[in-house]
């Protein structure tokens, strides 16, 4: 009997511990659209002094690779989408940039993914058609090198890749991109064990709409909530509502099985006067409250198991980025390694955070947060039914439909963009 109780608290206290530790991953997206960053020798020993133990960057630039070399450091590198097209009609190229981007530096560099292209479906130059021959033609290069199975393939689309969200339980890909992009992408991530990757900037959809959605919502902070009646689900959080109309998509077209990375998300630490909702307080509440959420097991409301992987944007400041202040701002360093806030990125950091939000939060101009029932972090429509949508995610671009949208009595904008209503 004595024995029967030892073994009971040891396992009491093996799911404790796991309770506590058994969570997603955080890595940080290392951008260089800058003139005044750090070398990669010195970027690295950043990374390793914070704990990170995942990376994501935009190529495959030897100097980078060459330093996260016996780092420890799991690598996501791009191949860029002004390749897309060399890739994907010739697959000697393929061959050729594996063998130069990748062999030459694994398993030394512990490149564990490629991301093919960038947000493609909003590229200017069209380069939509040739992604999933290019995803192929690299993938089949990695299996001539049978490194298939350690180097996943996928790309990284952006949430205007959907073409309603809100609620998320009606989550669903743009209508033409479905055929010719996504069922074929989807079908190669399921045969090759890969997984979507997404990238989810709840700050934007706060900042074009501050006036109908709460700042609560938007930074994982105490509200109501918000229930979705598709699948009587409340939602806390903006995020968890994005992640989920992405799954509810992919459920849609019977991809239940196909898991997602969240390979970008942030919040500006500073803004332009009319890009509310800027700042250094909101960016640190963000991106801790997520990381937080992230390493302590939680998934979404419709996948509450899910182990998330989360890639925050970005490691630095980066001054050459075209676009508004926001574009700039980024960053949780800045380029002399100086932290731009406080941010716990592991399990032992969380220990000592607490968020506590000033009684004034963003920017000056900033409205005061919704309020409403069901709707929690949502004011509630009593007339019109009109959808706003969430800005195309950092890709450039003017009046884009996709994203989140809410239900809203004003008139829906962004910017200088109004969009039709009353159809």
């Amino acid at each position: 009997m004595q024995h029967f109780t030892l073994v009971t608290i040891f396992l009491v206290l093996c799911l404790t511990l796991l309770t506590l530790t058994d969570g997603g991953s955080i890595g940080i997206n290392y951008g260089r659209i800058a003139n005044n960053l750090p070398s990669a020798t010195k970027v690295v020993r950043l990374l390793k002094s914070q704990g990170l133990e995942r990376v994501k960057v935009y190529d495959t630039d030897p100097s980078v690779l060459r330093a996260l070399s016996g780092s420890n450091i799991k690598v996501t590198v791009d191949l860029p989408n002004q390749q897309l097209f060399a890739a994907a009609k010739a697959p000697s190229f393929a061959l050729s940039w594996v063998q130069r981007n990748i062999l030459a530096y694994y398993p030394h560099t512990q490149i564990e993914a490629i991301a093919v292209g960038n947000e493609v479906f909003v590229d200017p130059a069209n380069t939509t058609k040739f992604l999933v021959p290019a995803m192929e033609n690299i993938y089949r290069a990695l299996q001539k090198h049978n490194l298939h199975n350690d180097i996943k393939v996928s790309s990284p689309i952006a949430l205007s890749a959907l073409g309603n969200s809100f609620p998320s339980s009606s989550g669903s890909f743009r209508p033409e991109l479905v055929q010719p992009v996504f069922k074929p992408m989807l079908d190669f991530i399921r045969e090759t064990g890969s997984y979507l990757m997404v990238n989810v900037y709840p700050f934007f959809a706060y900042e074009s709409n501050a006036d109908v959605i709460s700042l609560d919502y938007a930074l994982f902070r105490p509200n109501p909530g918000q229930v979705d009646h598709g699948n009587e689900l409340r939602y806390t959080n903006l995020f968890d509502a994005q992640i989920d109309a992405v799954f509810a998509a992919l459920s849609a077209l019977k991809y239940d099985d196909v898991n997602i990375v969240v390979s970008e998300t942030g919040w500006p630490s500073k803004g332009d006067s009319n890009e509310v909702g800027a700042s250094v307080e909101n960016a640190a509440a963000y991106n801790a409250n997520l990381v937080r959420k992230i390493l302590t097991g939680g998934g979404t409301p419709l996948r509450p198991k899910a182990d998330l992987t989360v890639y925050l944007f970005a490691l630095f400041n980066e001054n050459q980025k075209p676009g508004p202040t926001s574009e700039r701002n980024f960053g949780l360093f800045y380029p002399n390694e100086k932290k731009v806030y406080d941010v716990p990125l592991t399990v032992e950091a969380l220990k000592n955070y607490h968020d506590n939000p000033s009684p004034v939060s963003g920017s000056a101009n900033q409205p005061a947060p919704a309020e409403g029932g069901d709707n929690g972090g949502v004011s509630k429509s009593t007339t019109g039914n009109t959808c706003y949508y969430q800005k195309q995610a950092r890709a450039g671009g003017s009046c884009y439909f996709g994203g989140t949208s809410y239900v809203v009595t004003q008139e829906p904008k962004y910017g200088d963009c109004e969009y039709p209503t009353g159809y």
